[in-house]
């Protein structure tokens, strides 16, 4: 079986409408998650544990595609 890790990470923005961490010292690391299902469950938990600070945000990195960089990157299989 392959294994597709993702790892799911956040912090305050300096502009809730670009992706630019005001303090990559201060990012919250939620963890390493071996399916897109649990990464997106504990993404959803924290993005609503700080919905009322516009700056939060949350992401989840598909780890499995750093693997290889030789490979190009495809659609997220999980989403469709």
């Amino acid at each position: 079986m392959t294994q597709r890790l993702h790892l799911v990470f956040g912090g305050e923005l300096t502009n809730p409408s670009k992706n630019v961490f005001k303090n990559v010292d201060d990012l919250h690391i939620v963890g390493i998650f071996p399916n897109y299902e649990t990464a997106h469950s504990a993404w959803k938990a924290e993005a609503q544990r700080t919905v009322d600070n516009a700056h939060m945000r949350y992401f989840i990195a598909h780890l499995h595609r750093l693997r290889d960089e030789e490979t190009p990157a495809s659609p997220t299989e999980e989403l469709g």
